[in-house]
């Protein structure tokens, strides 16, 4: 088949629904998905009675309701179609109350508090935003997960109020310009998703990959990548037939990959999709990591979604491509060809402009994992400080409009390449700032800050509610005024002058920039997590956050106390699988290869004078001070964990982590890789860096 053929063959989706509903359920259930409708009970017995016809002749048995809490992954719990008939046998049967509403336990999920261990009721419920999907045998029924007081417990519920604000502060926008035909304003995200590719068997051999998904010990080979060589490169085909069966897997389900290609460090890759409405571009980033690593193991391989999982080599992100949209077509973010002229445009920029500013606090937050921390601020990942880029034309716009000056125009300049057989095209009059986290890329914002492994919901709650904030705002302020267009455009100069600050179009790896940024400019540069998460508990964010009902003040300090906790766990288990490794397998290789080379010294001394076993003596003695040294670093790696965990108070745990763990754990790393490179290959217990950045 053709992929227009299969495409979408494992989702019960429009076209299902259509031909598989009838004409008023079908009106009733699209009123619900497009405009917010209340659900009937009767549309959704109708709906799961053909969901589960479609499924069970697609070979289903089984559903679930497939939800995300707040690990970070998702949860399913599988319950089987089968019912029984009276003559022994069984029929397949699913009801509208299934479709709607489920019950997982609440109190096994990261909660925060809102939970305690005895209080387990939980619910699910349906999103029927998000297309039904066959997982293996099961219907996957994307679903919001909550407690049974009704907090949010997932990421998927604070999202989808978070696209509710927003629609309901840009609506009023739209209103005031007329714009009668617009029903819904929505926001759409494509996540770039970057990940490494490793042979498996060398990963199983390696505890930490396996245990923490990084490596904790390794010494860089003689080449990484310096030569560029490997970016855009061409693909080996082991990695091709790797991305064509991933592909096929993601476009049955409906997923809109598009762009596959090689990125900077060796073995690393990316995958790019098509936009889509940011609640369902969010299942389907989270199934999208899901199918890389399933795909992985069919070849042979193990996808690594880690942030950094080699050291002196670039580390993965996942660039949210963000922007706003009305149900008619119109991206709120294009600028059109004469963006000076566009006041519709330039309102809802100067509400991002705003939003950024006011809330870069949390906009850092939501991308806060102690995996990210070792890439942000790297060559591969923008500096942990917030800043915008615009480009030159919609610079030279804002310039003119905060100054009350003639808009002057930027020239778009053709691209001659020398070769008369070569086209000719126009420049672009916005460039690509890699280094900015967050970029105007000509109709969308590209944020460049969420980490690799993320669930893209943090960050797009966080900055839909911002920019509901802002529009709010404005649209108080214009519904009140006596002169539209003079306080429009004075709304828009105001704050242009006002948060300009935010705006940076230079080299964000600068050192220059971030001294600048925070002495000169006032901007926040958090760079650990226990730092960055201390915004949400900020007066003014969750004022913010609760009067749009995005989240509760109690949900707000559970994800505190959830990231915290996730944090502190998280490299607690690194320290001690590096304990682990060094007791067990690096000190055991060095001391094996010393043995060796004092056998070589005594079987030199055995032959007489006048032989040299110079190197093997000098050798010798500096792995075994290396042993030492690791040994003591062990030790007392192992002494701060046990004060780690009697540590009550998870802030303080937090901060301990930072300033005593992970220093401690770069003490044992650095004599442990100086060994490897001075210990014969044959010596040294598990693959090295060379063997899995190239072994592919």
């Amino acid at each position: 088949m053709t992929v227009p053929e299969f495409f979408g063959c494992k989702v019960f989706d429009d076209r299902q629904m259509r031909a598989r509903l009838s004409a008023k359920v079908y009106a009733s259930l699209k009123e619900t998905i497009d405009n917010g409708k209340k659900l009937d009970l009767s549309v959704a017995n109708a709906v799961a009675q053909a969901m589960c016809a479609w499924a069970v002749e697609n070979g289903a048995t089984h559903f679930t309701h497939w939800f995300q809490p707040m690990t970070g992954i998702t949860a399913e719990k599988h319950d089987g179609f089968i019912s029984p008939a009276p003559n022994g046998g069984v029929i397949m049967e699913f009801s509208g109350k299934e479709l709607i509403q489920g019950e997982p336990d609440a109190s096994s999920f990261p909660s925060g508090g809102l939970r305690a261990t005895f209080e387990a009721r939980g619910y699910t419920a349906w999103d029927p935003t998000s297309y039904a999907f066959i997982k293996e045998n099961t219907l996957c029924i994307p679903t919001a997960f909550c407690s049974y007081g009704g907090e949010a417990l997932d990421k998927k519920t604070p999202l989808l109020r978070s696209m509710e604000a927003l629609n309901t502060q840009a609506m009023r926008i739209l209103r005031l310009f007329g714009s009668k035909d617009v029903k819904r304003v929505v926001t759409s995200v494509g996540p770039e998703q970057e990940y490494f590719l490793v042979d498996r068997e060398m990963y199983l051999k390696r505890k930490d990959l396996v245990y923490t998904g990084r490596t904790l010990f390794g010494a860089m080979p003689p080449k990484g990548q310096e030569l560029d060589d490997h970016y855009f490169g061409a693909i080996k085909p082991r990695v091709q037939a790797y991305m064509e069966d991933l592909n096929e897997e993601l476009w049955k389900l409906g997923i809109l990959a598009k762009t596959e290609h090689n990125e900077v460090a060796p073995a690393q890759h990316e995958l790019a999709p098509i936009y889509t409405t940011t609640n369902v571009a969010t299942d389907h980033n989270q199934l999208t990591m899901e199918i890389m690593k399933k795909v992985a193991r069919k070849h042979g391989l193990a996808c690594l979604l880690h942030e950094k999982p080699f050291a002196g080599v670039n580390g993965s992100g996942k660039h949210n491509n963000w922007s706003m949209a009305t149900n008619t077509g119109v991206n709120l973010l294009s600028p059109g060809d004469t963006p000076y002229e566009n006041a519709q445009f330039l309102l809802f920029l100067a509400a991002v402009i705003q939003a950024v500013d006011d809330y870069q606090g949390l906009l850092r937050m939501s991308v806060a994992t102690a995996g990210n921390d070792h890439r942000l601020g790297a060559n591969e990942a923008p500096p942990a400080v917030i800043s915008m880029f615009l480009g030159d034309e919609l610079n030279a716009v804002l310039e003119a409009i905060e100054n009350d000056t003639p808009y002057a125009g930027v020239e778009k300049m053709r691209i001659r390449l020398g070769a008369d057989v070569l086209p000719r095209f126009n420049r672009d009059t916005t460039d690509r700032n890699r280094t900015s986290p967050f970029a105007f890329t000509g109709n969308k914002f590209e944020f460049r800050m969420v980490g690799s492994s993320n669930s893209i919901a943090c960050a797009n709650v966080m900055i839909n509610a911002a920019v509901a904030e802002s529009l709010r705002q404005f649209a108080d302020a214009l519904e009140s005024a006596e002169d539209f267009d003079r306080c429009l455009h004075d709304l828009i100069r105001d704050t242009i002058k006002a948060h300009k600050r935010i705006i940076f179009n230079g080299n964000g790896y600068d050192d220059a920039w971030i001294a600048e940024a925070t002495e000169k400019r006032g901007l926040l540069n958090l760079r650990t997590t226990p730092d960055a998460l201390r915004p949400l508990l900020e007066e003014k964010n969750i004022r913010m956050l609760t009067e749009h009902k995005v989240y509760t003040e109690s949900e707000l300090r559970s994800r505190y106390e959830i990231q915290l906790e996730n944090y502190v766990r998280t490299v607690r288990i690194e320290a001690l699988t590096m304990v682990d490794m060094a007791r067990k397998d690096i000190l055991p290789a060095i001391m094996a290869y010393c043995s060796a080379l004092t056998d070589s010294i005594e079987r030199k001394k055995a032959i007489g004078s006048g032989i040299s076993f110079g190197y093997e003596s000098r050798l010798a003695g500096r792995l075994s001070g290396l042993a030492d040294r690791i040994d003591e670093a062990v030790s007392v790696l192992d002494g701060a964990v046990k004060t780690l965990d009697g540590m009550e108070d998870y802030v303080a745990a937090a901060d301990f982590t930072r300033d005593e763990i992970i220093s401690k754990m770069a003490e044992l790393r650095s004599g442990c890789d100086e060994a490897e490179t001075l210990t014969a290959a044959e010596y040294w217990p598990f693959p090295t860096y060379g063997d899995l950045l190239f072994g592919v």
